[in-house]
């Protein structure tokens, strides 16, 4: 049976659905079937604004009565008049029931995986949750078991603590979430990947890994322990001076840094790849991956996003059995 995987269409005032209009030939070609999460009437009005056609028939439809097309398009009710609304603020009902109804769906096993279009987090979340990936989680029963891996083909990091203030970081460093980073890598990357031989590098927090100390003392402490009882059962380099990282990584051909905090990795990793990557939520137990940017505030309705990541989202599914 071929894979079903859920599209949720993500932020309705944003370039959500630009770069999901933009995508649809791409879409269609593969060898996937789709359960499309949204607002039909909203996606036609964008679709009319942007001057983009939709050539797909969709089966609009509900969870109890799902069929076996391409595409299915579950309606989630939202009345938005104009087709961009950047003053709205009722998103976040629409956001909420997208996926509840998606993790139903993963629930009942009538779908393998999630991607998720550009979500705008602090409307969603309302602060509850530092991110979407943690949302996931805990909706799931699988709180505190995930990691964000930012996904190339070549190359992958991991930050060990994502949305939380720089003053809180040393605070959230452990052996217990260490071990978890490097347990969900290898796991993605043997079980569903298919690759035997995983290096992973771990970075220091510190300027120059703490000077020994005399900077700070959490690689003495914590993540030099860490690694040094981790390497009898993964292969492991570390720790790396942060500055000289993603060099250090091609020197000894590293699959994936693992850093303290979200812009210790993310920052050099996006401006290596921009639109070339993707965000998986590994250590699931489905696979979860949104494209590695945000809603575009900016260039809403202008045209003008960019839809490569998400067809990397697609290309993913395609690629590997999940």
């Amino acid at each position: 049976m071929k894979k079903k995987i859920i599209i949720i269409l993500g932020e309705p005032n944003s370039i959500s659905s630009e770069i999901f209009l933009k995508s649809l030939k791409y879409i269609n070609k593969t060898k996937l079937k789709f359960i499309i999460i949204g607002n039909y009437i909203l996606l036609k009005k964008q679709a009319k604004y942007l001057d983009l056609k939709i050539n797909i028939n969709f089966h609009l439809t509900d969870i109890n009565n799902l069929n076996d097309r391409k595409f299915n398009f579950i309606n989630i009710e939202h009345n938005q008049l104009k087709p961009f609304d950047l003053r709205s603020i009722k998103s976040d009902i629409f956001i909420k029931k997208s996926f509840e109804t998606a993790l139903t769906l993963i629930k009942k096993k009538l779908a393998n995986g999630i991607i998720n279009l550009p979500i705008n987090k602090s409307k969603f979340t309302k602060n509850k949750y530092k991110g979407i990936t943690e949302y996931i989680a805990d909706k799931t029963s699988n709180k505190n078991k995930e990691n964000m891996l930012l996904y190339n083909e070549n190359f992958s990091v991991l930050p060990l603590t994502t949305h939380i203030p720089l003053k809180n970081v040393h605070k959230e460093i452990s052996f217990k979430k260490i071990e978890k980073a490097c347990k969900n890598i290898y796991y993605f990357y043997s079980k569903i990947l298919k690759k035997k031989k995983i290096k992973i590098g771990i970075l220091g927090l510190n300027p120059h890994n703490g000077e020994n100390g005399y900077i700070g003392t959490e690689e003495k402490k914590i993540i030099t322990p860490s690694i040094k009882k981790l390497k009898k059962k993964y292969l492991i380099i570390g720790p790396l001076s942060p500055d000289t990282s993603f060099l250090q990584r091609n020197k000894f051909k590293i699959d994936v840094l693992i850093g303290h905090y979200h812009d210790q990795v993310l920052t050099a990793f996006k401006n290596q790849f921009d639109l070339n990557a993707i965000n998986i939520t590994i250590g699931l137990p489905f696979i979860r991956i949104s494209p590695d940017h945000g809603i575009g505030t900016d260039i809403i309705g202008r045209g003008i996003a960019n839809p490569k990541s998400f067809k990397n989202a697609i290309k993913f599914f395609s690629k590997y059995n999940v």
